[in-house]
């Protein structure tokens, strides 16, 4: 299971770098660069979002298929599909902060940790009650009625709509995640019970077939599957809109100052490198050793995870995407101009972008071989620690350039978010 941790409850730092109170007027030249960058960041992220939509409906068939014939196969055939799709979605999270209108959406389709028992039956070591959560072992899958907030409700038809309006935070609790990625994570494998001893979860393709049911409710659980599935293709089909010409998180950008739209792609960079990425999903689960701190825990995923969210921060400032079709997207991108103000400072960022990306590489190495990253954290295991807190170092410091680049554009001061695991590791403990 996943402890309850509210992903919204991540302090803010201020960047430490010198900077300007007010926003700096660009000379007509630069400013125009400062548009064409914008754009290229707003051309990428559509065409990110718009991979992640075509992986979502790969997905969605080889549910279809499971749930027509389920088989190991089968099964086997969801759980890579699923992996897939994680590889261009992971490169989007660059654009949820400092964009509203992704953070505000995102929690539909990445929020964690959850608490599984909401959704379908745990192992006995999960326990019966949390004092946190109510609906801790609902078990919606098994029961055609729930009572949330003290209201008897009616759960006998598991649809996208009930998912989403009714299920989703249910109760104001956001460890109570039914839908989006780790949702259907959890409906491919099970929990993964091996805590820091190998092997992921092993859900057998048996809890689909009805002729023949394991965990009984299989029909229930296809049709859970199947909503969250269709929930996640129309959710990614709501954001590549958002993004093409006219749609509003494009133009939220351009109804910005290019000053300010350059300010929006450094708070992702610099956000997502420390509070988020190097602070909640990795310092936290090092210092605690615990594999439930895990972002796709379910599947042993988390090491393709990490490293797709590196190589996104990268690519958000060289501005360029190598599509899943081979095509690649690029233009104007903030290396350029900080290039063209301060080359070494460019040079100094471009390198530790490349360490921070190689030093997840080296965490993905170790899974590659056998040792997947709940074993690499766990306590004892020296060599594993070590890498993991490698790549941490690496984001922590390349935050620190990121920092720098808004001093050398005279942009205006821009908190990035941080986080109790790196600013303040006692509480962590408390």
């Amino acid at each position: 299971m996943f402890k309850a941790r509210s992903r919204g409850k991540i302090a803010a730092i201020a960047a430490t770098a010198a900077l300007t109170a007010a926003v700096f007027v660009l000379p007509a030249r630069a400013e125009i660069d400062a548009k064409a960058v914008v754009k290229t960041y707003a051309d990428i992220a559509l065409a990110k979002y718009e991979d992640s939509l075509t992986t979502a409906e790969a997905l969605d068939k080889a549910v279809d298929a499971l749930i027509a014939k389920p088989s190991q196969e089968t099964l086997d055939a969801a759980r890579e599909a699923w992996k897939a799709a994680r590889i261009p979605y992971q490169q989007t999270e660059v654009y949820r902060f400092g964009n509203a209108i992704v953070d505000d959406w995102e929690g539909k389709v990445n929020a964690w940790p959850l608490d599984e028992g909401l959704i379908d039956y745990v192992d006995k070591g999960y326990g019966t009650e949390s004092d946190n959560n109510s609906l801790y072992t609902a078990n919606v899958i098994a029961n055609k009625t729930i009572e949330i907030d003290g209201k008897e409700i009616d759960a006998s038809k598991l649809t996208p709509e009930f998912l989403s309006s009714t299920l989703q935070e249910a109760g104001d609790i956001e460890a109570n995640v039914a839908t989006g990625y780790h949702a259907i994570e959890f409906l491919l494998w099970g929990q993964d019970l091996n805590g820091t001893g190998p092997g992921a979860g092993e859900r057998p393709y048996t809890d689909y077939d009805t002729a023949n049911c394991t965990g009984g409710n299989c029909d229930r659980r296809a049709e859970y599957l199947k909503s969250a599935s269709d929930l996640l293709v129309s959710d990614l089909q709501e954001m590549v809109g958002d993004w093409k010409e006219g749609g509003a998180a494009r133009k939220a950008l351009e109804d910005e100052s290019p000053n300010a739209g350059l300010s929006t792609i450094l708070t992702g960079m610099g956000s997502l490198s420390y509070g988020e990425l190097a602070g909640e999903r990795m310092k936290l689960g090092l210092l605690l050793h615990d594999p439930e701190e895990e972002h796709d825990c379910f599947s042993d995923n988390t090491h393709i995870s990490h490293l797709y969210d590196a190589v996104g921060i990268r690519a958000a400032y060289h501005a360029d995407y190598k599509r899943i079709d081979g095509t690649e997207v690029s233009g104007p991108s903030l290396s350029d101009m900080v290039k063209a103000l301060d080359p070494a400072l460019d040079k100094e960022l471009s390198g530790k972008l490349d360490a921070t990306v190689a030093k997840m590489e080296a965490i993905k190495a170790r899974a590659d071989g056998g040792e997947a990253y709940d074993q690499q954290i766990a306590e004892g295991n020296a060599e594993g620690n070590a890498t993991v807190q490698a790549a941490i170092d690496a984001l922590v410091d390349q935050t620190k350039s990121i920092e720098r680049v808004v001093g050398t554009l005279k942009l205006d001061s821009i908190a990035f978010e941080g986080s109790d695991s790196l600013d303040a590791p006692d509480k962590v403990f408390q």
